[in-house]
């Protein structure tokens, strides 16, 4: 029966088959060790000797580093190397045999092969993109990798990979992702008066702090609201900043921009009059002037401004009834009590019993509500000298002053005329028959009337209806 033995070298990164035991050298048997390489070299010999397999080591003996050889001899197991004994070899965990995985000892004193084991490596794993790995044993089998990433990324994939037998790595390469949003830090909310006149205010601030937790790349900042520096209404406004990363992940804050207006108390128009304010009428700065309609003048103040300190400067005029000084010395110092006051509508007649001013009288007297909004006085001169009569109202005017009248503005005694005069004292439209009151006040409505009479004549359209 057939022995075996069992050989096992030391661990090292190469194996190969080394002669352990330097064999005695015999003169004449012509077989040398090589020193230089891991196997033995035969010379050749011109005569053949006879062979002996009772020779206990015909071949060097085998030393496998990192495996092992099981040998079997036809001697029995106490034989190692003796002719015709065969190996098999295998190499440790971790090593790959490299060559003959069973040798024999031949006649040649020489095994039939050569074998090593070499150990086994992975291939050395690619770093990944904002992350990186550590391994307990570089590229070795079982050697793990262990992987991270960059601060502001998060790992997706396997987080370990091990060094397997067939010298591949287990799992698949992960990958880091940036899914973190950025961080973004608004201004300070803020509240500012409006300016004076203005129901806005101009409001400045510092653009928003914005940091990514990644790579540090913002790639858009976005603003909902007005910019800086723009002007606001009265009220809260929210402002808005929303912060954009290389991956597209968003980050928003806030911060509110209120503005307070000064107001002071509603002022209410006076009795017979109305007021025109600039701005909203109550505001810090604002202005409202005091106007007294028709017949009637102011008496006080002709304008109040609205102060810092939500009141009203100075005290609220009132609107008297106008006192017309007819005892003057001539038209004009008649006239000039009516400048930019009061519009005239002076009539004519060579008698009372005319029917052209009979009718015009009867017609005007009906409309008196629409007369005194339109500012018209009326100043009737009829009749003949020594009889001849001049009257505002119920006031009587002297001779001197109607001939004064008459040359001024053209009016003749012979027939019914009549002449409308503007506040400032221009002769505008002349009529030779009755006009309906309506035709009056349309002509004085598209042509004579200012800005303000106009806003004033909108709110009372129907006060005389």
């Amino acid at each position: 029966m057939a022995g075996h033995m069992t050989g096992r070298g030391a661990l090292s990164l190469l194996l190969f088959l080394t002669p352990v035991v330097t064999p005695t050298w015999y003169a004449g048997s012509g077989y040398y060790p090589d020193d230089s390489y891991n196997e033995v070299y035969a010379e050749e010999v011109p005569a053949a000797r006879t062979l002996d397999y009772r020779v206990p080591r015909w071949c060097y003996t085998l030393n496998i580093q990192d495996g092992e050889a099981t040998c079997y001899s036809p001697r029995g197991g106490n034989y190692h190397s003796s002719l015709g004994t065969r190996c098999e070899i295998s190499c440790d965990r971790g090593f790959r045999l490299i060559g003959r995985r069973s040798v024999q000892c031949l006649p040649s004193r020489r095994w039939s092969g050569t074998a090593y084991c070499r150990q086994m490596r992975c291939h050395a794993l690619p770093f990944i993109t904002s992350g990186t790995y550590t391994c307990t044993n570089g590229v070795l089998l079982d050697s793990r990798c262990d992987y991270s990433c960059s601060s502001g990324y998060h790992l997706e994939g396997d987080r370990s990979r091990i060094c397997m037998e067939d010298g591949r790595w287990s799992g698949g390469e992960p990958l880091c992702v940036d899914i973190d949003p950025p961080k973004i830090r608004c201004p300070h909310s803020r509240e500012k008066m409006a300016e004076p006149e203005k129901l806005t205010a101009r409001v400045y601030w510092d653009p928003p702090l914005v940091k990514d937790s990644a790579d540090g790349t913002i790639t858009r900042v976005i603003l909902r609201g007005p910019e800086p520096g723009s002007h606001f209404r009265e009220g809260e406004h929210v402002i808005r900043y929303t912060a954009y990363d290389r991956a597209y992940n968003r980050a928003s804050c806030k911060f509110i921009v209120k503005v307070q207006v000064r107001r002071c108390p509603i002022l209410k128009p006076p009795q017979h009059g109305y007021l025109t304010c600039t701005s909203a009428g109550d505001n810090y700065g604002a202005t409202c002037e005091y106007h007294c309609d028709g017949g009637y003048e102011r008496q006080g103040t002709p304008s109040r401004v609205c102060q810092s300190s939500r009141q009203w400067s100075g005290s609220a005029p009132i609107c008297t009834p106008m006192k017309i000084n007819v005892n003057v010395n001539s038209a004009a110092g008649l006239l000039d009590q009516f400048y930019e006051k009061q519009r005239l509508l002076i009539i004519s007649a060579p008698d009372p019993s005319n029917r052209y001013y009979k009718m015009q009288i009867s017609m005007l007297q009906q409309s008196t509500c629409g007369l005194d909004l339109r500012h018209v006085t009326i100043i009737e001169l009829v009749g003949q000298p020594p009889q001849e009569v001049g009257r505002i109202r119920e006031q009587q005017l002297s001779a001197s002053i109607i001939e004064e009248l008459r040359q001024f503005q053209r009016l003749t005694r012979s027939y019914f005329n009549m002449v409308l005069i503007d506040k400032q004292g221009i002769d505008r439209e002349r009529y030779m028959e009755p006009v309906t009151p309506e035709e009056i006040f349309t002509f004085i409505d598209d042509y004579l009337l200012s800005n303000q009479e106009l806003a004033q004549r909108k709110e009372q359209r129907d006060v005389c209806e």
